[in-house]
């Protein structure tokens, strides 16, 4: 199936490694040209050539700190000076620190909402311009389940995230009349770097090993397995194509099942 996605031009945040990576590397693949941005040089200048040298894709690397405004307006500004304009942005992010509430002071819930909440607005906010001259745009925020379902010892995931879900919402109506659509991706049990670590302090509290956690969180999974960022990226690039033009405003879970919320 042709995605439409040949000549678009996507930035993807926090794609170094990962689902965002992942994102970034199917969007490539179906012919989009790529931003990537990471906070370290190294990581993202690698991982934009590894996707060039698969894809024969143009991929421009940005080295950007998602917390620092003039960064965001800086990731926006080499895109447009580079091939010109932004069709897709796919909003993505480290997720906040785990910890309940008594555990989290007032710096991990500015760094929480800078992070999870502000960057999202900012990116958005510089990418308008563009769409709006161009006559449409997609925006996908990759968030979690945790808005859905509230997970454990993740206090500050479960508060700011359904944030981003709401303004998500607001904008889809607003920017309607611009032809800019705005949807949601909720990863599930992904296994990413992220998950690992989270695995591990699983692990630490319960005195499981890591095997055993795998196992008993796989067989609460309907499709019985952790999924891979791959499967995250091949749902971006549905919602980021023609193929999703009359989706806005949904948000979507890729989840193998998990989430046994009717909504």
């Amino acid at each position: 199936m042709d995605l439409g996605l040949t000549g678009k031009v996507a930035i993807v945040t926090a794609s170094s490694r990962g689902i965002g990576r992942a994102a970034a590397e199917m969007l490539a693949a179906e012919g989009a040209r790529i931003t990537m941005c990471a906070r370290t040089t190294a990581d993202v200048m690698t991982a934009a050539e590894q996707i060039r040298g698969r894809t024969g894709t143009d991929v421009l690397a940005v080295p950007a700190d998602l917390t620092r405004a003039e960064d965001i307006q800086r990731i926006v500004d080499r895109t447009v000076e580079t091939y010109g304009t932004v069709n897709i942005l796919v909003n993505n992010a480290g997720g906040p620190a785990p910890g309940a509430f008594d555990a989290v002071g007032e710096a991990d819930w500015r760094a929480a909402f800078e992070m999870t909440l502000l960057s999202v607005v900012r990116m958005t906010r510089a990418v308008l311009p563009c769409m709006r001259k161009g006559g449409g745009g997609v925006i996908i925020n990759i968030q979690s389940t945790s808005v859905k379902v509230p997970l454990d010892n993740l206090i500050l995931s479960n508060s700011i995230r359904s944030s981003v879900i709401g303004l998500a919402k607001s904008l889809s109506f607003e920017l309607a009349k611009d032809g800019i659509r705005v949807n949601n991706v909720l990863p599930g049990a992904i296994m990413t770097d992220r998950q690992r670590e989270m695995l591990a302090l699983q692990s630490a509290r319960s005195g499981k090993s890591v095997a055993e956690i795998i196992r008993l969180r796989e067989a609460a999974i309907p499709l019985g397995r952790f999924g891979e960022p791959e499967d995250l990226g091949n749902m971006i690039a549905f919602l980021a194509s023609e193929r999703a033009r009359y989706v806005t405003g949904v948000t979507v879970q890729v989840d193998g099942g998990l989430v046994r919320s009717l909504m």
